[in-house]
């Protein structure tokens, strides 16, 4: 490959996702690394769970529901506070955090693309979600945040209201999901490499590295689309 060609990597991931959170870190981490051709990264969408009503629930009564007890998830949470930190991830999982329905946050993260600002509007998105616990079904919350980029609330309802732009977000989800995706982050380079899960810097920079190599990587750790499991 050419030093100037550009290397693609298409993110598949949901803001309801803690390993999508890890795994954009240490993306990150590996890219201010790499040394080679230039690299650029696309977002798109995914629901771990699309029938979480819109008042959302309790993020902890919520895992409960799904695994059966704090004792079966606590394991998971330690293991996600833990590597949280070692990237500067304060993981809140306490009595404010709340699951929501993240379709509305993919429509705003759409416009927020064809406007320049995806990645800096994900990177709010998980940080309020995962470490600040703000209600991201909360219209005001959302005109809140929307604000620092320059939306007024008009502009905010509008998108979330547009059921074309919501139609174009499960198109995307769907494409993946023929795709074979079935955990999430999932990264794909150049359109033809995937890599599973939020994969060691390590391994990001040997998938930069050969990607005109049919090279393998065991799955990292994610959060699986059919049981929502992480």
């Amino acid at each position: 490959m050419s030093e100037t060609e550009t290397i693609k990597i298409d993110i598949v991931s949901d803001i309801a996702c803690p390993w999508c959170y890890v795994g954009k870190r240490r993306l990150e981490s590996a890219l201010a690394e790499w040394k080679g051709a230039p690299v650029e990264v696309e977002w798109h969408p995914y629901q771990l769970d699309p029938t979480i009503p819109a008042e959302g629930l309790s993020r902890k009564e919520y895992l409960i529901n799904k695994f059966g007890s704090l004792a079966r998830i606590q394991p998971m949470i330690d293991n996600l506070e833990s590597t949280g930190k070692e990237l500067g991830i304060e993981f809140n999982f306490g009595e404010q955090a709340l699951s929501v329905n993240t379709l509305p946050l993919h429509q705003l993260l759409h416009v927020a693309g064809e406007e320049g600002f995806k990645d800096q509007l994900k990177e709010r998105f998980l940080k309020a979600y995962f470490e600040e616990t703000l209600r991201l079904n909360d219209i005001n919350v959302l005109v809140d945040i929307m604000k620092d980029f320059g939306w007024d609330k008009d502009k905010v309802e509008q998108i979330i209201a547009d059921q074309a732009i919501a139609q174009n977000v499960k198109d995307q989800i769907a494409h993946y999901q023929q795709r074979g995706v079935k955990g999430v982050p999932f990264f794909v380079i150049n359109n033809t490499y995937g890599i599973s899960g939020a994969q060691p810097k390590e391994a990001f920079l040997q998938a930069l590295a050969s990607v005109k190599s049919d090279i393998e990587t065991e799955d990292g750790a994610s959060c699986d689309t059919e049981t929502g499991e992480c």
